[in-house]
């Protein structure tokens, strides 16, 4: 029997998304690090220009966090799958990849060396990951919501006064700030892994805060446009446990104010706050397309604010509660008195919101997603960028002057750039290919973009309506569109003009097809009528009344009015008949020249959305909204077969030209590739994260492009490989095998004898079944194998010759050893064991290990010892054996078999740890020996300037210089 092959079809390209809304983006002041679904773009805003697309092959799910370390080339970006991916900017590569989460990442947080990592999940769950030795360091448990927020706070160290005036000394984090949608702050303790603190503050969801590590501060933000400000107790995170003068205990975190936001009619929830980095500035989005931008007063217009207001309550009391008639000499003294008081005791009445100042209010022209500060530079010197990323797929970046004085009202945004060409700002409804395949039309609510198909490039943009279908007319230097409010547009696309609009009908023109002798054209409509037009040339005449350019119209012939709505029409290729899908869920077929009636394609329960005819005009395929595709013979009307395509209602369907195979599209996300004479589905392409609105084949059938509800397109493009339906088939099964392994991974629920649930511990170790962490288990358990049996060959060679004398000994041939230690150049089994161990990546080595079961574990502990013993990846090898005593201490104990191995291995790894303390005590000598000597040279270079000292101006010039460097607009409370 022969076995029939088909060619695969892969994913080539993906275009068409701006900045998608399911994470927030990042901004530098040139470039945004924006989501775009499971991808992460780098955009030039300025130019306008995608610079960079970090991109990994197989990834199909959504970018949901994106956070920047603070060596400002690595970024980690959470998906929806619970991983997380460390990008380098600089080689646009994944450093590590965590699994820890069991769904989609909310929240991420560096510390401020960069090398420690707090994520959070809609699993309730904070992870905190060491970034240099690429492994989970803890899980913490306690919220029972989504985790909105993190912060790391470092604790400055007790009585280091030199460290705590040091704004600039980077501290190592000794606590974990967290907010959630179950209304809680809290404060992890990273010392005992535990929650020391939850603050009840919120009354609704807690969805944002920013915490400023310089004055303590933190501001929090939840629903009903609720945003608080709290303080931090710095004493009680250095000394833990400490009681205030009442005898109650003093809380690490306690309110110092609640704040109004200017605009007081809102109730929208307060879905981010953030700091400036390095000016006094706090922005929070609380309403649908506003950002309140808040600048904090320095201590003199503190000063003066608390002075008026002393004024005006001291003339109040004066004049009985009547305003004050005059501002006089007197009223200036009594001024310059206040200032006095102020200045000599009058802070303890400053309240925190009397520190904030509204600077501007940004309107941008959509619904904000997120926003970002652009770090200050000397170029931008006290002005404030700020890039907003939309829900209509588009960037803008708007610039804040500072303000004129103190008293100035806010100021007035300035748009920067607005960058929204690349994409639709709604649905992609509609999608053409022309003839020679290098052009792509795409049309939405509101605007034509015409895309080179090669270069993904967007070449014309034009305004229409709400568009819902499109053709390319013969020659390719035009495009025809129909609309919802039943106009047909035409257009030009040399000039991108719009050449002509034509009433054409009462209700939506749902469908059009093109005649197949490139003469014209017919449009069926929801006002029941089918209208058909010729193409026509008219003569333009030019200002001076000569005759100007011809141009192309369109002329209504005739009309046919059915009995219902019509939602989709189609020519055969012949040119013999005419396909007509009604509302009431039948398809009529006519005689295209004389219009007579020929068949009734009946068995649809609901009406059919689209409809295609084959090359050969032999078959006609309907979709519906029943999910059912229905496969009919154009000669007698009869229903080849029914199948039921996809999940959700069936939006398009189209034939490959020259064959009896055909795509369907689905409001299921799915597009699928089936075969027309055998019934089959040939292949399933996921990769769309909302509904697949419209489907277009190329002409020469070697891709196809689709358009969805995430605003992109796709390019699935015909490969070389060829596709076997079994091989497919098991291929479907076992990714359905895989997504169920990750799906039981949940906790499992301990129960007391009593019936009762064990809660599980507040801090937990890093582990997630995956099928990576599978495989890796079992290649260790491979390499175990294939080195116990080199082992036991090499020990009964060795007995074998033990018994033979010397000169029979000779004779004996030396067994054959396993070909794959020859490919490594002849090394023995303990090494290719620690070759294969060293391939696991850091962060799957200890799920990898938990594969292992007790047999295996006993041997690779023996390996271990030769390792040690050789000093072969000492930290490698102290890292798998703490972590098997971790896990399996009982077993290992009780095997008395395992004694005089865990001895040995004692011995050995104890005289390898110590001989590696020497190393690098003494090289840690040797580096401060030439640090001592590199600052004696520059403290040299400094007071000696040609044979003699500076002069001191200079000096102190230099100083104030550094100062400035460093100093840092600070928030007190």
């Amino acid at each position: 029997m022969e076995v029939k092959s088909y060619l695969r079809h892969g994913p080539t390209e993906v275009f068409g998304v701006v900045a998608s809304s399911s994470s927030n983006s990042l901004y530098d002041g040139k470039r945004a690090y924006v989501p775009a679904l499971e991808d992460v773009l780098v955009w030039d805003v300025k130019k306008g220009e995608q610079t960079a697309m970090w991109h990994e092959t197989g990834l199909r799910t959504l970018v949901t966090c994106l956070a920047r370390s603070p060596n400002w080339d690595t970024f980690a970006v959470g998906y929806a799958d619970g991983s997380i991916r460390l990008w380098s900017a600089a080689t646009k590569a994944v450093l590590v990849t965590f699994n820890g989460h069991k769904s989609a990442i909310s929240a991420l947080a560096f510390d401020a060396a960069g090398t420690t990592l707090a994520s959070g999940s809609k699993d309730t769950d904070i992870i905190v990951w060491d970034v240099v030795g690429e492994v989970g360091m803890f899980r913490l448990r306690g919220h029972r919501d989504q985790i909105t927020g993190l912060a790391f706070i470092a604790a400055k160290p007790d009585g280091d006064a030199e460290a705590l005036n040091d704004e600039s000394a980077v501290h190592p984090p000794t606590h974990v700030l967290s907010s959630s949608k179950d209304t809680f702050l809290k404060l992890f303790s990273l010392a005992t892994q535990h929650c020391v603190e939850t603050v009840v503050g919120h009354r609704g969801e807690a969805w944002s805060f920013a915490y400023d590590t310089s004055s303590g501060v933190l501001v929090s933000g939840g629903g009903e446009g609720e945003v608080k400000c709290w303080k931090v107790d710095q004493e009680v995170l250095t000394k833990g446990v400490l009681a205030a003068p009442d005898g109650k205990l003093r809380r690490a975190i306690f309110p110092i104010a609640s704040l109004s936001l200017p605009s007081t009619s809102h109730t929208h929830n307060i879905t981010q706050i953030t700091l400036h980095p390095t000016l006094p500035v706090l922005a929070i989005h609380s309403g649908e397309k506003t950002i309140d931008v808040f600048r904090l007063r320095t201590e003199e217009e503190l000063r003066k604010k608390l002075a008026r207001r002393r004024r005006r309550e001291r003339e109040k009391k004066k004049e009985g509660g009547k305003p004050a008639k005059g501002k006089g000499k007197a009223v200036e003294e009594d001024e310059e008195d206040d200032d006095e008081d102020v200045g000599n005791g009058g802070e303890a009445e400053v309240e925190w919101r009397d520190r904030l100042a509204i600077w501007s209010v940004i309107r941008c022209s959509a619904k904000v997603k997120s926003f970002s500060f652009a770090p200050e530079t000397a170029k931008t010197k006290g002005d404030v960028q700020i890039l907003a990323a939309l829900s209509n797929n588009s960037l803008e970046v708007y610039n804040l002057p500072p303000p004129a004085s103190s008293k100035a009202p806010a100021v007035d945004p300035v748009r920067l750039y607005s960058l929204d060409i690349p994409g639709h700002r709604s649905d992609i409804r509609t999608l053409c290919v022309s003839s020679d395949d290098s052009l792509l039309a795409s049309a939405s609510s509101g605007t034509l973009k015409i895309w080179n198909i090669k270069t993904t490039k967007c070449v014309r943009t034009m305004e229409c309506g709400y568009a819902i279908c499109s053709a390319f007319l013969p020659g390719d230097r035009h495009i025809v569109v129909g609309t919802k409010s039943g106009e047909i547009l035409l257009y030009d696309l040399s000039s991108s003009s719009l050449l002509e609009t034509f009433a054409a009908h009462t209700g939506p023109v749902w469908s059009m097809h093109v005649r197949p002798d490139n003469r014209g054209l017919v449009t069926g409509s929801g006002d029941k009528d089918i209208k058909f037009w010729d193409f026509e040339v008219r003569d333009v005449k030019g200002d001076d009344g000569e005759q100007g350019a011809r141009v192309l119209t369109m002329a209504h012939t005739k009309t046919l009015k059915m009995t219902d709505d019509i939602l989709a029409i189609k020519y055969s290729p012949d040119g013999r008949l005419l396909a007509v899908s009604l509302l009431d869920s039948t398809v009529k077929v006519f005689y295209a020249d004389t219009l007579k009636f020929f068949l009734s394609l009946y068995g649809h329960k609901l009406p059919v959305l689209s409809l295609d005819i084959s090359s050969d005009s032999k078959l006609i395929i309907t979709c519906s909204a029943d999910k059912n595709i229905k496969i009919w013979g154009l000669d007698f009307g009869d229903c080849h077969r029914s199948l039921f395509g996809h999940e959700e209602s069936i939006m398009q369907v189209a034939f490959e030209r020259g064959t009896h195979y055909f795509w369907s599209v689905s409001k299921d996300k799915m597009l699928k590739y089936w075969d027309g004479d055998k019934f089959e589905c040939i292949q399933k392409l996921d990769g769309h994260h909302g509904e697949v609105w419209a489907l277009a084949v190329s002409h020469r059938g070697n891709f196809v492009a689709t358009g969805s509800h995430d605003k992109s397109i796709r390019i699935w493009e015909k490969t070389d490989e060829p596709l076997f339906l079994e091989e497919e088939r098991e291929r479907e099964l076992e990714s359905l095998y895989d997504s169920n392994v990750n799906a039981r991974d949940r906790d499992e629920m301990r129960v007391l004898p009593n019936g009762e649930a064990v809660p599980p511990a507040e801090s937990s170790e890093v582990t997630k079944s995956t099928t990576e962490n599978l495989m890796a288990g079992e290649r260790i358990i491979e390499a175990l194998d294939i080195s116990e049996q080199d082992r036991a060959v090499a020990r009964a060679h060795r007995e074998e010759i033990e018994k033979l004398s010397v000169e029979a000994a000779k004779q004996v041939p030396t067994p054959p050893r396993n070909p794959i230690f020859g490919m490594y150049g002849g090394i023995g089994p303990e090494e290719y064991v620690l070759k294969v161990v060293r391939q696991i990546p850091a962060a799957s080595l200890h799920d990898a290990l938990l594969v292992l079961p007790f047999g295996k574990v006993s041997q690779l502990i023996e390996h271990l010892d030769v390792w040690a013993l050789k000093e072969w990846q000492i930290t490698l090898t102290s890292r798998v054996l703490f972590f098997l005593l971790r896990t399996h201490h009982s077993q290992i104990v009780a095997t008395r078999a395992l004694r005089s191995t865990m001895l040995s291995l004692r011995r050995n790894l104890r005289e390898a740890l110590r001989r590696q303390k020497d190393t690098v005590g003494y090289n840690l000598a040797a580096l401060k020996y030439i640090q001592r000597q590199h600052d004696a040279a520059r403290e040299a270079d400094f007071y000696e300037q040609d044979g003699g000292m500076v002069e001191e101006e200079k000096v102190r010039a230099k100083i104030d210089a550094g100062l400035k460097k460093r100093r840092r607009a600070a928030l007190q409370s």
